[in-house]
């Protein structure tokens, strides 16, 4: 039997749960599978919980810290989880994302998020709370982890960034013209960054490999590359290398088709004056 995967505490709030949740597994002398047993939950899940992967619904939350003898301990630590901004299904890649060398993102919606503006992000956030019940506190916290993630493009040796974006994602207002153009003069000066490639994959090209949606490929120093898909509320990581391989195959003919960078930046100057011009200034 491999020995089980090292945890960090101080990774996470969900890390610490985790480790939490595996010290006191391991004091009562319960395998994974024994204790998924008694909640009842697949072992796989209780593997998740301990690290950090996954947050327990509540109702298995309530039943792992009665089952340990946890005296609430747990479920007070896992409403401090359930807080944190960044979903389940997302944390992993957001973690890879801090330290891959170089991303190649394929956005068929909206902008990536380490290139949306403050207002552009908000707007997104605040129309994907119809999936869920988040308060405007937790709409807050999202937001501020989201602009966060921007960082990364200021670091002194960030990764390389090259992004392929459908026309669409140019046409769709979101959160308004003012929004959309203040987040295309954004998107133009980011585009001159030294290590990001920003293209535009315009209707005109037709049918492509990436009408699925939208997909990002990331490259991480002596590990390969991950692929993650995310859907309307839940996101997909692609580790093994073959399925990868076909990701990275479907990215170069994505970039193949799309706009070179000079023209890209030509179109996206055009749709921001066509579509969004510079409103009027108040009257004198």
């Amino acid at each position: 039997m491999p020995a089980p995967k090292e945890l960090d505490p101080s990774a996470s709030l969900a890390a610490l749960y985790g480790a939490k949740l595996r010290k006191l597994r391991t004091r009562a002398g319960w395998t994974q599978r024994e204790l998924g047993d008694r909640v009842p939950v697949a072992h796989s899940r209780i593997a998740q919980f301990e690290l950090g992967n996954e947050t327990p619904p509540e109702d298995v939350a309530g039943k792992l810290d009665e089952l340990l003898g946890a005296d609430g301990d747990l479920t007070d630590l896992w409403k401090h989880v359930r807080r944190t901004p960044i979903p389940d299904w997302a944390r992993k890649f957001v973690a890879y994302e801090a330290r891959a060398t170089a991303m190649h993102k394929y956005m068929a919606h909206s902008l990536p998020g380490l290139l949306q503006t403050e207002s552009y992000a908000r707007a997104v956030l605040s129309a994907g709370q119809v999936y869920g019940n988040g308060s405007a506190r937790e709409l807050e916290e999202r937001l501020a982890a989201r602009m966060a993630r921007r960082s990364v493009l200021a670091k002194a040796n960030p990764p390389w960034l090259w992004v392929v974006l459908d026309e669409a994602v140019l046409h769709r207002v979101v959160g308004g013209a003012r929004v959309m153009r203040e987040q295309l003069i954004d998107l133009l000066d980011v585009a001159a960054l030294p290590r990001l490639t920003l293209q535009v994959l315009p209707y005109d090209c037709g049918a492509h490999p990436g009408m699925g949606g939208s997909v990002t490929l990331l490259t991480l120093r002596g590990s390969g590359q991950v692929v993650y898909l995310e859907g309307i509320n839940s996101g997909t990581l692609v580790e093994e290398p073959g399925e990868v391989q076909q990701y990275a195959i479907a990215y170069d003919l994505l970039q193949a088709n799309a706009l070179p960078p000079d023209e890209s930046a030509q179109f996206i100057r055009e749709v921001l004056e066509d579509r969004y011009p510079c409103p009027p200034g108040p009257p004198t």
